[in-house]
């Protein structure tokens, strides 16, 4: 990579199955800054992340120079900041910068939220209620995305993933071990503009290089319903 760099003082702490761990390493990859990595186990968190992270004591956390960074998009924006060659994460006109950061939140806040819901789901009615709340608040985020930037979201910066495609990607492009987990078809008919922008960010060879393996995913899901 044209701008790979050797920093041995970049440590993340983070769990495979977190899809918030992997915003940082694509961001960190995309960057071309080597770091080394510590899977943190999150039934029995070690000494070193409750120190690194006694607020909030959960992965990721983003040790650079021996100073701990955690919450994955504020990582994202100190990756930006830190790292400033490109490819930029996010734009440098303030006011599209201040889009791009509402709908990270908006997806954060609003969707994240209903899909660890229906993972922890016990009934079929139960799971199809919060199925249809997913698809409407999924509805808003494509209306939005079409009232701000047209057919094409912000998920790309040219070639290469954005700050907001790094966000959905992580947690959406999962999607597929859900359907297989539930037996279901999970909304990809009723948002098909959403799941056609994540099918695309499916592509990207650092998706795919970070998702954890799909049969793993499936079992690791299944296990939540028992």
């Amino acid at each position: 990579m044209a701008h790979e760099r050797n920093d041995h003082q970049v440590v993340i702490y983070g769990s495979w199955i977190s899809s918030f761990t992997a915003r940082v390493k694509i961001a960190l990859k995309l960057k071309g800054i080597d770091y080394e990595y510590v899977e943190e186990d999150i039934t029995n968190k070690s000494q070193m992340m409750l120190n690194y992270n006694p607020i909030h004591k959960k992965v990721p956390i983003l040790v650079h120079q021996g100073r701990p960074i955690v919450e994955s998009q504020v990582i994202l924006e100190y990756i930006d900041e830190n790292w400033s060659h490109a490819p930029k994460l996010l734009p440098e006109d303030p006011y599209e910068k201040a889009k791009i950061r509402f709908w990270a939140k908006f997806f954060d806040e609003k969707i994240i939220p209903v899909i660890q819901a229906i993972l922890r789901s016990k009934s079929g009615e139960e799971r199809e209620n919060l199925i249809q709340e997913l698809s409407e608040v999924i509805q808003v985020f494509e209306e939005g995305m079409k009232r701000d930037y047209g057919e094409k979201p912000p998920l790309f910066n040219g070639d290469s993933l954005g700050f907001l495609g790094i966000v959905v990607s992580a947690y959406v492009c999962s999607y597929k071990p859900i359907h297989e987990a539930f037996a279901t078809i999970l909304l990809a008919e009723k948002n098909p503009a959403f799941f056609s922008w994540v099918n695309e960010l499916l592509e990207h060879p650092l998706i795919k290089e970070t998702q954890p393996p799909h049969d793993r995913l499936v079992a690791r899901f299944k296990s939540l319903q028992t």
